[in-house]
């Protein structure tokens, strides 16, 4: 029996991987500790994210599946089984990875945390609300209470008590009048004005009324209550809770209802409900932006780029210069009354004029005969120019159209709420003063400061109601703290966030639910995290492993490694040179190893600091004036011909800098982009660029059918190749006959993808080599044209350093395969799946797609963490090409937390001094080792450790 017990106790001490064959992994045996942080470690491509999520993760996922019914199964799909021998001592799996939160742009920081639906509840049930025309405090009364108010204010005083039916409504209500009548009632109050009803009796269909019902005539005396009590709860019931008292004397009115209500106005709200306060419900979103916060307008500068022209001219961009057709007929009929035709210039056109072509004319417009087979002239409504592109922008008409008509339109704050989504009511609804809206747009460090002292503020009711939901709100806030987002704002749009700040909201969101016993597998946690919040980061890992779970996190940073429990070092390359265990164990044993991850530990092995900073080629760009989020109106130069590196911590305003003000300043410029950057003044120097490149994080295609060498284009050129050889002439075969993606040269059997998907209804798919083409994807005939004795599909199956052999004769092709090669892709294949590819594959390979680009040496690239998913060894040759870029000339600036990057730039900007409304502004501007002399900021402390080493204790 104690055997046994020794041998469960042994099971469950670690998580054992036997024979894993997943993708490049070469029947891999693994352990890991339980309740422990293991760091999965290696090059790019080593097969990390193949063992912890290919093989551990996928295994784990499918083990809970199959614990439900094969008719719940069904409907889930299932999911393959991963080519593993055996996997012993698995928890139940949780994996957080880099994908980011949400698309949509109704989700936010605050919808994904569930902190908003903790706020919805506690305004609706604790907020105060207040009138939106008074501005007073909002009042609801009992029909007691009612009745004592009455008889407070009137007592002696002949009233009239009316029912509210209508409020500021059009119509002419006849059947209104009639319905009320067949009820007895016998007069109504229309306007402010008592009238009696008679048969047939209606109002003017244009104007706006407000009608009620008198429900009695009576003098107050407190002794006669019993008829106040019955045409009080008459009224009410008539007037759907709410009624009116009218003074006969004063010819004054007072409202009272049993619904919040103002007393000054008579303006009365719904009860609130949580939904009320929701701007992804039509009860609680903003009527013009439905929730989103930003509408679409038309842009008259992009209308009417130059006024100098006329009308004949093309001054109005959308119609282009005229023709004989029906609009610019009304246009020049609707100039002849201001004594203008369509050959007049913009400039000299009455402002009158111009609105009337744009937004159209109340008056209809005559139009002289213009046809041949028509004599006399007509009349036609002109409804603008403005109204058309609108049209075209809101219908379901073809994209094209839409958009031709989103050139000429701009996306601005919304008007009536100011971009805070929800309506006027759920606005006027307050707890401490401040409303809902309010509270969304503090940064969540600010928020929970605000939420620790709100209680000493709140009215004896609030404090009844709102402590188990503010106790809540601080855990997750807390939460989100912990790891490093503190900057953002709970109205933060989903769509804006890194992959690394929406992995860091779910591991927020996961540690907050306190479970127990469960593997969590990250995928790179720390991207856009500066080395600050670093330590916060694995602080929260280290408490999710302190509660009794497995952490698994897929790493290359420094610290992170030096503060695992346990490393596993894959290698000792990448691709078809990896997919081995190259070292398991602690931090301290790995420092002694020879791998190629301890040699940049131990300091064997480093990236080297440049010799000499460049001075650039003499010219700056300036951005001056740069205000948008958080940026407070700074000045900043960017020297051309150098390395610059962009710094600060997370939250600070660098993408604001830079992907969000400068690069569309820049792209608008050069390439008439429709994307406005944020606020500015003015930029100098665009005289000495001419060229800019933007490589962002978004994923390259994700379908099988996409691969490197369709993602880069040289796949074209080597169809080229094969249209061009002899054996392709005499067959008249064109570039199709060579893609997997059409019907002509690819094999129709598995329709160009190699493989046959064999459904095995309740369990998962099977996918089979196809029996004709064998994996080759083409035809037998297409298959015989070959190129120095390789086909079409053996080029596909070449890795890219086979390939650069290969082609070395062939300069269109080689140019393009050949930056693969050099930022780190050598070893994957030409045509491998997209699916297939690292997060830091796939970056790099639109890296090398911009970079095989001509450069002029006067461009400017662009680029936003290059180094995410990217080792040591891979950052060195990251280097390498980036510093190539800029000795031919050009400037390339990278936004950055990544040391070595930072050590390498020849300058550096600086932002700060903390995130969100701390941050946004520049704090330095200069050379890596004036940053440390000038010793302020956070970045200038870990960069001295880098330059100069460590201090001693």
């Amino acid at each position: 029996m104690e055997m046994i017990n020794r041998m469960m106790d042994n099971e469950t001490e670690k998580i054992e991987v036997f024979g894993a064959r997943v993708h490049n992994l070469k029947n891999v045996d693994v352990e890991l500790p339980r309740n422990s942080l293991t760091v999965i470690t290696g090059l790019s491509g080593s097969g990390k994210s193949s063992l912890a999520f290919d093989t551990i993760f996928a295994e784990g996922q499918r083990r809970y599946i199959e614990t439900f019914s094969a008719y719940a199964r069904n409907f889930l799909g299932n999911l393959e089984r991963p080519d593993v021998d055996k996997i012993t001592g698995l928890s139940p799996v949780i994996s957080i990875e880099q994908k980011t939160t949400n698309k949509n742009p109704r989700s936010t920081v605050g919808t994904t945390t569930e902190i908003y639906d903790f706020l919805r509840l506690l305004y609706a049930r604790a907020g105060e609300a207040y009138s939106y025309l008074s501005g007073k405090k909002m009042v609801r009364y009992t029909e007691e209470q009612v009745i004592d108010l009455i008889i407070r204010d009137y007592e002696g005083r002949r009233i009239y008590l009316l029912a509210p039916v209508v409020r500021n409504r059009k119509g002419h209500y006849k059947e209104l009048f009639e319905t009320i009548r067949r009820k007895g009632y016998l007069y109504v109050c229309v306007d402010g004005e008592i009238r009696e009803i008679a048969h047939g009796m209606k109002l003017d269909r244009y104007k706006n009324h407000s009608i009620e019902i008198v429900v009695d005539k009576l003098c107050v005396q407190q002794k006669d209550d019993k008829r106040l009590h019955a045409s009080v709860a008459t009224a009410m019931q008539q007037g759907e809770g709410q009624l009116m008292v009218y003074d006969a004397e004063t010819e004054t009115v007072r409202h009272y209802s049993k619904r919040l209500m103002c007393p000054e106005t008579g303006l009365s709200y719904r009860d609130p409900a949580p939904h009320n306060f929701s701007f992804n419900s039509p009860q609680g979103a903003c009527p013009r932006c439905k929730g989103l916060g930003y509408v679409s307008l038309i842009d008259m500068d992009k209308v009417i780029p130059d006024r100098n022209l006329s009308v004949y001219e093309g001054a109005i961009l959308p119609l282009g210069k005229y023709k004989n057709s029906m609009i610019f007929w009304q246009i020049d009929a609707l100039l002849e009354k201001y004594d203008a035709d369509v050959k007049t210039p913009v400039k000299d056109l009455p402002e009158e004029a111009l609105n009337e072509i744009l937004n159209g004319s109340m008056d209809r417009v005559r139009i002289k005969s213009q046809l041949v087979h028509t004599s006399s002239d007509y009349y036609v409504t002109y409804e603008g120019l403005v109204k058309y592109i609108q049209m075209m922008q809101e219908n379901e008409t073809s994209a094209s159209a839409q958009k031709w008509a989103e050139q000429f339109s701009k996306t601005v704050t919304c008007p009536e709420c100011g971009g805070r989504r929800l309506n006027k009511e759920a606005l006027h609804f307050r707890m401490a003063d401040k409303n809902i809206a309010e509270l969304s747009a503090m940064d969540i460090g600010e928020l929970y400061d605000w939420m620790l002292h709100v209680e000493e503020r709140l009215t004896d009711r609030q404090r009844k109601i709102a402590p188990e939901i503010l106790k809540e709100i601080r855990s997750r806030l807390k939460f989100l703290m912990d790891v490093g987002l503190d900057y953002l704002s709970l109205n933060r749009s989903s769509v804006s966030l890194s992959g690394g700040e929406s992995q860091r909201i779910r591991l927020a969101t996961q540690i907050g639910s306190q479970l127990v016993n469960v593997l969590y597998i990250l995928d790179e946690p720390s991207i856009g995290l500066h080395q600050r919040d670093n330590r916060r980061l694995i602080s929260s890992l280290k408490a999710l492993r302190d509660t009794g779970n497995t952490v698994v996190v897929v790493e290359h940073d420094e610290e992170m490694m030096e503060s695992a429990d346990y490393i596993i070092d894959m290698g000792p390359k990448a691709g078809r040179l990896g997919g081995e265990v190259v070292f398991q164990g602690t931090p301290e044993e790995m420092l002694k190893q020879d791998t190629l991850t301890s040699r940049y530990l131990n300091r064997t092995c480093s990236i080297q600091i440049p010799g000499q900073r460049r001075k650039g080629n003499g010219h700056s760009l300036w951005l001056r004036g740069a205000r948008g989020n958080n940026l407070k109106g700074v000045d900043v130069e960017f020297p051309l011909g150098q390395l610059i590196c962009v710094t600060g911590v997370s939250g600070s305003g660098k993408s604001t800098l830079i992907n969000d003000t400068l690069q569309p300043i820049l792209s608008q410029h050069f390439y008439r982009s429709l994307r406005d950057p944020l606020p500015y003044d003015k930029v100098e120097g665009l005289e000495f660029v001419d060229k800019v490149v933007s490589v962002d994080q978004s994923p390259i295609g994700r379908l099988p059918r996409s691969n490197p060498a369709t993602y880069t284009g040289v796949f074209n050129d080597i169809r080229a190749l094969f249209v061009s050889l002899p054996e392709a002439k005499i067959r008249g075969y064109k570039p199709g006959r060579f893609s997997f993606n059409v019907k002509g040269g690819r094999c129709e059997a598995c329709g160009g993808n190699g493989y046959k998907t064999i459904e095995m209804n309740f369990l998962p798919d099977v996918y089979v080599p196809c029996e004709v083409c064998h994996g080759k994807r083409y035809n037998r005939e297409t298959l015989e044209v070959r190129f120095k004795g390789k086909s079409i599909a053996d080029v596909l199956d070449m890795t890219i350093n086979r390939a650069v052999e290969f082609f070395e004769n062939q300069p269109v092709i080689l140019n393009k395969i050949k930056v693969l090669q050099d930022v780190g892709l050598g070893y994957i294949k030409l045509g491998q799946p997209s699916t297939t590819l690292s997060g830091g594959e796939s970056q790099r390979i639109k890296l090398a797609t911009e970079l095989s680009k001509r450069d002029t040496g006067q461009t400017i690239y662009i680029l936003d963490e290059p180094t995410t998913g990217l080792h040591f060894e891979d950052i060195r040759v990251l280097l390498g090409v980036l510093n190539r870029l800029v000795d031919k000339g050009n400037t390339v600036m990278v936004i950055e937390h990544n040391l070595d990057v930072i050590k390498s730039a020849d300058f550096l900007i600086d932002m700060g001094p903390d995130g969100g409304r701390g941050g946004g502004e520049l704090l330095f501007e200069g050379t890596p080792e004036e940053l440390v002399r000038y010793g302020k900021g956070y970045t200038a402390a870990y960069l001295k450790e880098v330059l100069y080493g460590k201090a001693k204790d």
